[in-house]
């Protein structure tokens, strides 16, 4: 359970009752615009299953593609029958959201009807441009058009958006400004895992860090050996090769160079401060790879600079960091070790995977590319937890505020106690 100051469907009866439920189910669509890869459609299941049951009229509002990709908005019918044939019942598709057509919809729903509205995105108001130039209070975003146009018709706002969470957007924040809401499931259960890595992890937890998104990791980093959530970051990727350069490790004119052209060398000042005061609490490789005709090639960090762009963790530092993960009670995962697409360098992710998975520690694994590895590999089962989130679980564990915690805060705050089927008003 996540503590009182935010509802759950626990808290909430909604038989009879007309229940906006906002989910991520943005999910990978292939050159055709047709959905490649159905997880965050299936994490969001138990909610949906559990309103159904419960008699609600459900109304489900969603989006699809990148708030700034104009061009990739598809419409959500293809989610809706796919929602359909996992749930075992019908969700109709509505190709609208809040005008006369939706709202006539909405209206005529019976108990235990299940309706997915269109993509929430094709409204300025939910795209990140708006969010970032706009900058709209909750209060006012409770004011624009899908807000209010359908909070009229509800009686309860759940949101198990928990990839969102970091949005600050209308369908997000908006509602819990006018209706009594709840976390779903999904969302609870994020909030829970996280907390515990975060706040209470059990002893010794390892952060594993990678990738090429450096200010992601660099966020966590810094967070992490502030509070002592972390007993030891391990770096990998871009991550370590920062950490490298701020240790006065020249890497190779191809490797800086990238660093260069990516903007990442800016980074090497917040590495040169976190080594300064926790030294004993950051691993950096001891060896890399690099290819060399065609081949993968070894070379320990002492051997550096070399020609070639350095492209994976070598050998003996995959065996440090193995026998660290063993030991280990709590594992968290964000970022690949190295180009683990190629089969030259996947080794380090592979092998870090595996031990993560072979482990008795809690695992959580989060980021897209971490994701894209574990299924690759094999592993996503024999992970304890796997985020959906991206920004959101960054920002999380990074210890910032995030913008759809704080709205079901605020609305639990004002409804509480006033989300029982005798205090609720028929709309």
């Amino acid at each position: 359970m996540i503590d009182d100051s935010i509802l759950t469907l626990d808290d909430i009866s909604v038989e009879g009752k007309t229940v906006l439920l906002r989910v991520d189910i943005n999910s990978p669509v292939d050159e055709s615009k047709r959905i490649k890869d159905r997880t965050r459609i299936l994490r969001c299941l138990p909610t949906i299953r559990e309103l159904h049951a419960g008699k609600a009229r459900l109304v489900i509002l969603a989006h699809q593609a990148d708030p700034i990709e104009y061009q990739n908005f598809t419409v959500l019918e293809e989610h809706a029958r796919i929602l359909s044939e996992l749930l075992g019942t019908r969700v109709e598709y509505v190709d609208d959201v809040a005008g006369p057509f939706a709202i006539d919809k909405i209206r005529a729903m019976q108990p235990g009807d299940i309706l997915l509205l269109d993509n929430v995105r094709v409204y300025t108001e939910e795209t990140i441009i708006f969010e970032k130039e706009v900058k709209l209070p909750p209060e006012d975003q409770a004011r624009t058009t899908v807000v209010r146009r359908l909070s009229p018709l509800a009686d309860v706002y759940v949101c198990d958006a928990f990839a969102a969470v970091h949005r600050s957007q209308p369908t997000l924040v908006g509602f819990p400004e006018l209706l009594p809401s709840a976390a779903g499931r999904l969302f609870e259960e994020e909030l829970r895992v996280l907390s515990r890595v975060k706040q209470n992890p059990e002893r010794p937890c390892l952060f594993i860090l990678g990738g090429a998104k450096i200010l992601d990791a660099f966020r966590m980093m810094r967070s992490a050996l502030e509070d002592g959530s972390a007993d030891k970051i391990l770096t990998t990727g871009l991550v370590a090769q920062i950490m490298l350069k701020a240790k006065g490790v020249h890497l190779g004119r191809a490797s800086e160079a990238y660093l260069e052209k990516k903007n990442l060398l800016e980074f090497v000042p917040a590495a040169e401060e976190s080594l300064k005061n926790h030294a004993e609490r950051i691993v950096c490789p001891e060896d890399l790879a690099v290819e060399t005709a065609g081949q993968r090639k070894q070379l320990d960090v002492g051997a550096l600079p070399d020609e070639q762009p350095i492209a994976d963790i070598g050998e003996r530092t995959i065996q440090r960091y193995c026998t660290l993960i063993a030991e280990a009670k709590t594992v968290f995962v964000n970022g690949p070790a190295g180009v683990y697409e190629n089969p030259l360098f996947a080794l380090g992710t592979r092998r870090i995977w595996e031990a993560v998975a072979a482990s008795e520690a809690f695992s959580v694994l989060g980021g897209g590319d971490s994701i894209a590895a574990a299924k690759l590999f094999g592993l996503q089962e024999q992970i304890s937890f796997i985020s959906t989130a991206g920004g959101g679980l960054i920002r999380f564990l990074a210890g910032e505020k995030l913008a759809v915690v704080e709205a079901l805060e605020k609305s639990a705050a004002r409804f509480h106690g006033k989300v029982r089927p005798q205090d609720l008003t028929n709309r």
